[in-house]
């Protein structure tokens, strides 16, 4: 089996040193680069399996880098190391799609059980089949392993965690989808900021949905979501 690939962005010398080789002694291969510009780099070279991302760093910092994760590397799955406390920051960063947030100081083997949580939940919630990624949401087309949704000849890739929690609706559609357990699905744990994100997310997916006036996302108050789609029971 292969190892994990791991790209571990962090200006911090004596840091990055040492959680390079605390997770190369955990059996994982990291790549570690010192600033955003080189990390940008390097996703041009090879693919990850996992992003370790600081947030303040000279130049590009680690939300800038996140914003361009995002539009080049969609898939791509990352966490945040920080110093920075105020909640507004925990906010920006799961917005961003940040799968979780560690503050500084932390234990290393914190930061080794997050990353495989990560890891795992990811390859436990890939569907297998085509059958399993593509679904019709009234005029639309959700293909989920190309994390694109068509409306006619119309093509708009989605962002991983719009992916993420779209399919988690299409496998619930008509049904309800309860927000704490989605939140636990697409994060690995329910708190506030992490509600809060995914709140911001179903809220992309309503105006995304909203050239179909039959597809609705229906708010049920203190329980969850429900995607509406005609003609499906």
């Amino acid at each position: 089996m292969e190892p994990n690939n791991i790209l571990l962005v962090e200006d911090d010398l004596n840091l990055g040193f040492l959680l390079m080789e605390f997770l190369e002694l955990e059996g994982m291969k990291v790549t570690w680069r010192k600033d955003a510009q080189s990390a940008i780099q390097e996703l041009q070279k090879q693919d990850y399996d996992l992003g370790v991302l600081d947030i303040t760093m000279p130049g590009m910092d680690g939300f800038s880098l996140a914003k361009h994760i995002r539009t080049k590397h969609p898939q791509f799955p990352f966490l945040f190391l920080t110093a920075r406390l105020l909640k507004e920051d925990k906010l920006k960063g799961y917005q961003l799609g940040a799968e979780d947030y560690l503050t500084k100081p932390f234990d290393e083997e914190e930061l080794l059980c997050k990353i495989k949580v990560i890891l795992r939940r990811r390859e436990e919630a890939t569907p297998t089949s085509p059958a399993e990624q593509q679904f019709e949401i009234g005029r639309y087309l959700f293909d989920y392993s190309r994390q694109e949704i068509k409306l006619d000849d119309d093509i708009r890739r989605l962002t991983e965690k719009e992916s993420e929690i779209l399919l988690l609706l299409c496998q619930h559609r008509n049904r309800i989808l309860k927000r704490d357990l989605a939140v636990r699905r697409i994060y690995g744990k329910d708190d506030y900021f992490l509600g809060r994100s995914f709140d911001v997310f179903i809220s992309r997916l309503r105006k995304i949905l909203s050239q179909d006036p039959d597809v609705s996302i229906e708010n049920v108050f203190k329980v969850g979501f429900i995607l509406n789609v005609p003609g499906l029971n």
